[in-house]
């Protein structure tokens, strides 16, 4: 597994104020139909890159769950919330084979360039669908196959690959509709009971 330790180096690279261009945040938000007073979990959150983003759309009674597995990246988190004033992100370690979220606790579960870091998937999937509450989505951004950025190629995954792991651990799953230029989105949906 690829590591991200020392969190102030790779805040040059997830901050870029060009990975806009190509990441569309406020796109990617939009497409997770949040409504204010939600809970988000962002897993494998980095820097933080999307928590302003998330942070303004559960308004001031959501509740934003930033989750790393590098410790040097939760403390930096724990440390920009502070800095940028966003009081309702909450920094969290969390496990490699697993997110540490409670049963139907989330409204939605966002996952930007991390999926294909995760080992066992499958496995992975069905625990985002527990802690899910009905309604609830999880959201997967991740390059394609043909990006410019990214991991080396044979760490990427095909959008129709995420789609069979959701729906192999009960989430029913599509590929969205959208116009990010290096990247996919995967959206599985939980049921409404």
């Amino acid at each position: 597994m690829h590591r991200f330790e020392k969190a102030e180096d790779w805040a040059k690279e997830f901050d870029d104020p060009a990975r806009d261009a190509w990441q569309k945040p406020a796109e990617v938000v939009a497409l997770m139909k949040i409504a204010p007073g939600m809970t988000v979990a962002d897993i494998g959150a980095g820097t933080g890159y999307f928590e302003p983003h998330l942070s303004r759309a559960v308004g001031p009674s959501g509740k934003v769950l930033a989750l790393d597995v590098e410790p040097d990246m939760v403390r930096y988190l724990g440390e920009r919330a502070k800095r940028e004033k966003l009081a309702n992100v909450e920094a969290r370690a969390a496990q490699l084979a697993d997110p540490g979220l409670g049963d139907a606790s989330v409204d939605r579960v966002l996952i930007v360039d991390t999926w294909h870091h995760i080992d066992a998937r499958p496995a992975y999937a069905a625990k985002l669908l527990k802690a899910l509450k009905p309604g609830g989505l999880v959201v997967i951004v991740d390059f394609t196959m043909d990006a410019k950025h990214g991991p080396p190629k044979e760490h990427r995954i095909a959008p129709e690959k995420i789609v069979e792991e959701l729906k192999g651990a009960g989430l029913p799953a599509q590929i969205a509709t959208e116009s990010l230029p290096e990247q996919y989105i995967v959206i599985g949906a939980r049921g409404a009971t």
